[in-house]
């Protein structure tokens, strides 16, 4: 089990908006095999020497508080035995957050006046949250799936517990007074009635949510489903077996596909779009560009390279310096850019690199020429 913590918008918020004499952000990789971190936890411990050495110099009270964080962390026996594949802590003077991250991130050490955040962009814009919508005519359920939680069937008001129950009968397939059944026509009316009752039901809990709505079904009932919903998360892709047997972990394991498969869409949506809007000189893989876009509030959409650190600064105008060796006077420039592009309302992915284009560190669609 991977062991998972995603930040709210708004936690990740508060986090971009710290700003402290000293701002250590350690991103060590990780393992969710129990009793197999040890090399995880001497990586980390390294990182902790090597933040002592840059901060050689600092307010000794200042310092001492936040290494006493860091080696609270460190001797965490339990917390080292529930991991996942990735390990961020941030840590200042007075206060400390740890991440479990289910996407493996390079080994890295920031010093500054500020988090290093930008491991958190991927889990923020693609956090394997969905719901199932198990459908037949035998039964109907909805199945939250969490990256951290054991997949549970929700309890929704008015929501059938099967077709014959949502039109009041024994069963869908009814037959006539001389033993012929009702033929299609007649079962085609009953199962819209269900359907009907079925999206009725799930308004109030899906519409607006924008966790994905993933189906779970076949035959007629998927696309009666499909066409007497309006559901905007409703992804494209379905389940397509019947879910009577299937447990709330198999849907579950089920619908990582589906979810990857509109987390690539979404990438390759936004590739469209980039190369469209870069004749127009609404787009840009530039760097120091794209800081100027997102300091005026420009951009509209980003990708970042989430594996890489770049050290450097950026001013108030959206000048960017960048610097030779990371030391506790630079910050990530992209984690600074990405987040002054999140500051303005844009939407931020985390991706790696091979879905970034032209080979860039970052790619932003902008609202307007810059």
């Amino acid at each position: 089990m991977l062991y998972v913590d995603i930040p709210t918008k708004s936690e990740f918020a508060a986090l971009r908006a710290v700003r402290a004499d000293i701002c250590v952000s350690i991103v060590t990789p990780t393992t969710p095999v129990t009793g197999a971190t040890g090399a995880s936890r001497i990586a980390f411990r390294n990182a902790i020497a090597q933040v002592w050495r840059q901060l050689e110099g600092r307010d000794k009270r200042r310092v001492e508080a936040v290494m006493s964080r860091l080696e609270d962390v460190a001797g965490d026996d339990d917390f080292w035995a529930h991991q996942a594949h990735t390990l961020l802590v941030l840590a200042a003077p007075d206060q400390l957050h740890s991440f479990r991250l289910a996407t493996s991130v390079p080994e890295t050490l920031d010093v500054a006046d500020r988090f290093y955040l930008k491991p958190l962009l991927r889990a923020l814009a693609f956090p394997q949250v969905a719901r199932v919508l198990a459908l037949s005519e035998g039964a109907v359920r909805l199945i939250d799936v969490e990256p951290d939680q054991p997949a549970r069937e929700v309890s929704v008001d008015a929501l059938p517990r099967d077709g014959a129950s949502a039109v009041g009968k024994s069963t869908l397939n009814d037959r006539t007074s001389d033993g012929r059944g009702g033929g299609l026509e007649e079962q085609n009316v009953q199962l819209g009635k269900y359907v009907r009752a079925v999206v009725r039901a799930l308004r109030p809990v899906v519409a607006g949510s924008d966790v994905p709505l993933i189906l779970a079904s076949t035959g007629r009932l998927e696309s009666m489903f499909r066409e007497m919903s309006s559901f905007g998360e409703l992804l494209p892709e379905t389940i397509k077996t019947s879910p009577d047997r299937l447990t709330p972990g198999q849907l579950a394991e089920a619908a990582r596909p589906v979810l990857d498969a509109a987390y690539r869409r979404q990438i390759d949506d936004f590739a469209t779009l980039f190369h469209e809007r870069r004749s127009s000189g609404r787009a840009t893989s530039d760097v120091s560009d794209a800081a100027r876009a997102a300091t005026r509030g420009a951009v509209a959409a980003m990708l970042v390279n989430i594996d890489d650190h770049i050290p450097g600064l950026v001013d108030d105008d959206g000048g960017v310096t960048f610097a030779k060796t990371d030391d506790a006077t630079t910050y990530g420039v992209i984690d600074e850019i990405a987040g002054r592009a999140l500051d303005s309302g844009a939407r931020v992915l985390g991706v790696r690199a091979a879905d970034l284009p032209e080979g860039a560190e970052l790619a932003a669609v902008l609202r307007y020429p810059v």
